[in-house]
This record gives C-alpha cells, sequence and structure tokens, in this order.
C-alpha cells in the first residue's frame, strides 16, 4: 500500500492512518456489519472458536462496502467543512 501511495504523489498518508480512516468511517458512517469490515482490512478474528467456523470471504459484501467508500471518497468536501486538503508534490 505505501508504494501505491508513493505513486500517486500522496507520500505523506501513512498505511496506519489510511487504514484507520476508512475503520473510523465505516464504523461510524455506515451500516455494514463489523465482520464484513474486518475482513476487508484483512485483519484475523481474535475469537479462535469464531475464527474457526468463519469460513466465507464475505466478497460480495465487501465489493458493496467497496464501492461505498470509494463514492465516499470521491464526493466534493462541503466549503463550509473543516477539512484540510492533501496536496500532492509539486
Amino acid at each position: 500500500m505505501s508504494m501505491l501511495l508513493r505513486r500517486v504523489g500522496r507520500d505523506a498518508i501513512t498505511v496506519h492512518g489510511f487504514r484507520s480512516m476508512f475503520r473510523d468511517w465505516a464504523g461510524k458512517s455506515t451500516s455494514f456489519p463489523r465482520e464484513v469490515v474486518e475482513h476487508a482490512m484483512a485483519h484475523q478474528l481474535a475469537d479462535k472458536a469464531e475464527a474457526a467456523y468463519q469460513r466465507s470471504t464475505l466478497l460480495p459484501k465487501r465489493i458493496k462496502l467497496m464501492a461505498a467508500w470509494a463514492a465516499y471518497c470521491s464526493s466534493p468536501v462541503a466549503d463550509d467543512a473543516n477539512v484540510a486538503r492533501i496536496r500532492a508534490k509539486g
């Protein structure tokens, strides 16, 4: 991921920060189940018994989650939003 961020001129964004931003957005702004979000982040389930029975990749639900994330990331920022723009070098 860090190589991808470098390639698109976003060296100032850390992988951890990007993942944290995604997790916060998914948890606070969507109704996707926790399991879908955790699968999208490639997290292992802490509960070994639950992990033993979770055989699905939840791919169809993860596709919907990532489409929602893409729409969120692509949406324009309101003029009055308290948001600092991330600028590419140059």
